[in-house]
């Protein structure tokens, strides 16, 4: 049997050889080339994506902000700063080599010559970020001028690419001086400074341009970690400064910048750390000032961005000279010790527990100009912010010489006379007091009745011209007092006076009115009559040099010169021999007012003076808390002519020390017809002498009013028999209320304006009868 043997059981395949090892990595090195080419071509792509389509934005609008800043008239003594952040900035070319130096080698030593990124920071600080670790920056010169001027501070890996790119698109617009140069004015350096400029004066009290290497070296050191590195905080600030410090300054020596002995020399020890004055802004007076000046800016037309971060330059009116004045001649009057409430009121009797509840105003005005040249706002603004030179309260007796210019243009003269018995009754039935219901004689003179403030004399003056009150009211307006409602653009600090209103006790001074615009009235008085409307901005230059504001002076006619003349001779009457004595103190000439006002309670609620040489004038008021409560009874006086006057006197020496004394002009004894009958002039009658012998004294004059002789028309004499007659004495036109200048002058200090007068009401004021006669 033939045929060929089928083996057993399955087929056997033909055994493989194992694969290497190493083709096994090739493959995977393969995939591993593919995938990163795929990766890098897709990075690639998507940063060219990103480098299209990520812009440079707009920059942080606080960083493009500069600090604006308040100065006295000088345009150089600094009085405070506008700022959203602290910041001066300056071209690099007032920057000192010395700290561009420093802040390369601290911050980024390739700055000049890299690209404007550093890649390999990035990576480094996107791996640490991912494992959880503590965020890093890493970031060039380049970088962190673009985080802080174009983005946020936020460290993400997102806002890292974007900061590299705009970094890239950057560095291709600007040159690497620009880009320094913005750095350098936008970095924060701690202390609140941004910029270069303001660190330097914030940490050593200089310019940028003045700093030397190790000052540089420090401000390079401190804007790493401004807190942290600043010495001010401690003693461990101070040991971390130390270390970084040298770090620095060696890097100023391999980058070639400074040589390896000056670093050692420079690294031995910290540049010294003057003292500067860590004021509040807006401490003291500072903030009144401040918020005054940011006020009348606005009302100029600036805005508040332009303000809080346009780097104006904002020269003012005020003088140092001023303002110190009028601090510390309220500081030296001020009374102490003032409880918080009186008999009959609640709260405590404690010596000192009220005063704080006492509140002074002063302003001063430069005449012929409308300057403003000081102020006293009151309290630390930080306290109150509350302005009392701005506030103001009722003027009381302060606007008499509203009624004196209102009487004199309609034709009565300083001579003719009023009623100045107390009370003065109108046909209604309304009465009118003098202080102390006081009686002067039913004829005192318009001088007298300015002289010692007789109230009742000045509503007779005022119901004696026809529509008085509201001539009153012109009168002040013209002077200088703002009307009861004002536009929003008008004049004056504030521009309106609520009160002033034609009633018939206008020229008592119901109205509120300000210091400051009470000072620049009677500046007009002291400048002839002219009036200038009061301002405390002289210029404003922008970040540029741009002069964009610049005050003008014009001034206007508001009264007659030679009315003028005849009203501020009635008001020097107040203080050298009326209400104002207080003022003879100041030792030249001045005129002014006292003034009271009382409450709807009837109690004296503010007093004040108001005066003025030829140079300056100056208005100073006394409150108490809210402005209209009772001083009657608190103050230990309470009238004008007592702390306001003395206030005033105690400033005006300050203010004008060192000027030269200047007289007033003389009266000019303006005259015309009077609008009503029964004021005319007091005349002594003729006395009669009995040759011999002559009399060696005269019969003294009565206040009692005559009526002025008419004109007899012209008759024919008839011959007579001549009788003998008795020698007459003419009057001595010296004792004229207001004496002609012709008079010897050596009699009166004023100059030229001597002579016995009609004083018989103020001939009885003695201090202890101050009550009855300030008003």
């Amino acid at each position: 049997m033939s045929g060929k043997r089928r083996a057993a059981g399955p087929a056997q395949k033909k055994p493989q050889r194992p694969a290497k090892r190493g083709s096994r990595w090739r493959r995977v090195l393969t995939w591993l080339l593919a995938l990163g080419l795929v990766g890098s071509l897709l990075a690639v792509g998507a940063f060219v994506v990103l480098y299209q389509t990520i812009d440079v934005p707009d920059p942080n609008e606080d960083f493009e902000t500069q600090t604006s800043f308040v100065y006295y008239n000088d345009g150089k003594s600094q009085i405070g700063t506008y700022a959203t952040q602290n910041r001066e900035s300056i071209p690099l070319d007032e920057m000192p080599d010395s700290i561009k130096d420093a802040v390369v080698a601290a911050e980024n030593r390739s700055f000049w010559t890299d690209q404007g990124i550093d890649p390999r920071g990035i990576l480094r600080a996107a791996f640490s970020n991912a494992q959880g670790n503590e965020t890093q920056g890493a970031s060039t010169i380049t970088q962190q001028y673009v985080k802080i001027l174009y983005l946020t501070q936020e460290q993400t890996l997102t806002r890292k690419i974007k900061e590299a790119i705009i970094s890239l698109k950057l560095q291709r617009d600007v040159s690497k001086q620009e880009i320094l140069e913005g750095y350098l004015n936008t970095i924060y350096f701690g202390r609140g400074a941004y910029g270069i400029q303001a660190a330097a004066k914030a940490y050593f009290d200089v310019e940028a341009k003045d700093l030397d290497v190790r000052q540089s070296a420090v401000l390079a050191t401190v804007l790493n970690n401004p807190s942290g590195y600043d010495p001010a905080n401690g003693k461990q600030a101070r040991r971390d400064l130390q270390e970084r410090y040298g770090y620095v300054l060696e890097g100023m020596a391999e980058t070639g910048q400074i040589s390896a002995a000056k670093a050692d020399r420079a690294a031995r020890r910290l540049p010294a750390f003057p003292d500067i004055e860590q004021e509040s802004q807006y401490g003291g007076q500072r903030g009144h000032v401040l918020t005054m000046v940011r006020d009348e800016l606005v009302r100029l037309g600036f805005d508040e961005d332009e303000i809080d971060g346009g780097g104006l330059r904002v020269t003012t009116t005020f003088t140092q000279k001023a303002m110190t004045a009028a601090q510390e001649g309220v500081s030296e009057v001020r009374p102490t010790g003032l409880p918080a409430a009186i008999p009959g009121e609640k709260g405590s009797t404690e010596p000192g527990s009220g005063d704080k509840d006492l509140h002074v105003g002063v302003a001063s005005v430069e005449p012929g100009t409308g300057a403003v040249r000081g102020f006293y706002g009151g309290q630390d603004y930080l306290d109150s912010q509350i302005n009392w030179a701005i506030a103001g309260g009722q003027a009381g007796s302060t606007m008499k010489p509203a009624a004196l210019v209102a009487a004199i243009e309609d034709g009565f003269s300083l001579e003719d006379t009023f009623e100045g018995n107390s009370p003065f009754v109108l046909p209604d039935g309304t009465d009118f007091e003098n202080q102390g219901d006081a009686d002067y004689g039913s004829a005192v003179s318009m001088v007298t009745a300015t002289e010692n403030s007789i109230n009742t004399a000045f509503i007779d003056m005022t119901m004696s011209m026809e529509d008085g009150p509201q001539k009153v009211v012109d009168a002040a307006e013209r002077l200088g007092i703002p009307p009861a409602k004002a536009k929003k653009k008008d004049p004056g600090f504030p521009n309106t006076s609520p009160g002033l209103e034609p009633n018939t006790g206008v020229a008592l001074g119901s109205a509120t009115v300000s210091p400051i615009n009470m000072a620049n009235a009677y500046a007009t008085i002291a400048n002839g009559g002219r009036a200038a409307e009061p301002f405390i901005i002289e210029k404003v230059v922008d970040r540029n040099g741009e002069t964009v504001y610049q005050h003008r002076v014009s001034d206007t006619e508001a009264v007659e010169q030679d009315i003028d003349r005849d009203v501020s001779y009635a008001l020097q009457q107040v203080v050298q021999e009326g209400s104002g004595t207080a003022a003879l103190a100041l030792g030249r000439p001045a005129a002014g007012k006292t003034g009271t006002a009382t409450n709807g309670e009837g109690a004296v609620s503010s007093a004040w003076f108001t005066g003025y040489t030829p140079q300056l004038s100056t208005s100073v008021m006394y409150v108490r808390g809210k402005g209209n409560e009772q001083l009657q009874g608190w103050l230990p006086e309470y009238f004008g002519g007592s702390y306001p006057a003395e206030t005033w006197t105690a400033v005006m020496q300050r203010a004008m020390e060192g000027l030269p004394v200047e007289d007033f002009p003389p009266p000019a004894n303006v005259d015309g017809d009077a609008p009503e009958t029964g004021h005319e002039p007091y005349t002594p009658p003729p006395t009669t002498q009995a040759p011999p012998p002559r009399p060696t004294t005269k019969s003294p004059p009565s206040e009692e009013p005559t009526t002025k002789k008419p004109t007899e028309e012209p008759t024919t004499e008839e011959p007579t028999t001549e009788e003998p007659t008795t020698p007459t004495e003419e009057p001595d036109p010296c004792d004229r209320v207001v004496p002609p200048p012709s008079c010897d002058p050596e009699e009166d200090p004023q100059g030229g304006q001597g002579g016995s007068r009609d004083r018989a009401a103020a001939a009885a004021y003695t201090p202890a009868a101050r009550e009855r006669y300030v008003v």
